[in-house]
């Protein structure tokens, strides 16, 4: 708790969240606020190892961060359970948090899984301009579930495109080929 006794959340989802034990007011209920978003700010800045034109929040994977006096603790969401860069992301999330002046803390949120829903339409863009087609429909589809997804080509945007091999450069990506401009290219499966 800090000072005051008071402990502040911040996430995209909720916004700044204030619970306290003390029932006074708090003449300094701005910083508990800024701190909550400064700390959230570092850590949304981390950028994904494997696609480092996209962030931790573009991506969704950042679920909140939360300071409690000096610490922040920041509570992540992995892609799936064995993604490689699972401990990479944490460890850029405890440094950013670090060189903001926060102790930091990172907390591995399971549930609920991951889901390519949570991709920002700003995360979106970044792909499909990174040259990375991203998830064409929504996760719960059944036709993407089983792989029957129409992917638009990310460098001339036609829809005459072709699966080369269900694995692309990472498990999370199918490498596709464009029939149209005949580039090869890589489309962010639907989880």
């Amino acid at each position: 708790m800090g000072e005051t006794g008071t402990m502040t959340s911040f996430s995209p989802s909720t916004g700044v969240r204030r619970t306290g034990r003390d029932p006074r007011p708090d003449p300094g209920w701005c910083r508990p606020v800024e701190e909550g978003q400064r700390a959230y700010r570092a850590a949304a800045s981390v950028v994904d190892p494997e696609i480092p034109v996209v962030t931790i929040e573009d991506l969704g994977i950042l679920r909140s961060v939360e300071v409690d006096g000096d610490t922040a603790i920041a509570r992540l969401t992995p892609t799936y359970t064995g993604c490689p860069a699972v401990l990479a992301i944490e460890l850029a999330v405890e440094a950013a948090l670090r060189d903001a002046g926060f102790e930091p803390r990172v907390e591995r949120v399971v549930s609920p899984a991951w889901t390519t829903d949570w991709i920002t339409p700003e995360g979106r863009e970044k792909l499909r301009d990174y040259g990375i087609a991203p998830p064409a429909k929504a996760s719960n589809s059944i036709r993407a579930l089983f792989g029957e997804t129409e992917v638009a080509c990310p460098r001339c945007g036609s829809g005459e495109t072709a699966r080369i091999s269900e694995f692309g450069s990472t498990a999370c990506k199918a490498l596709y080929r464009c029939e149209a401009c005949h580039e090869p290219f890589d489309y962010f499966k639907c989880i």
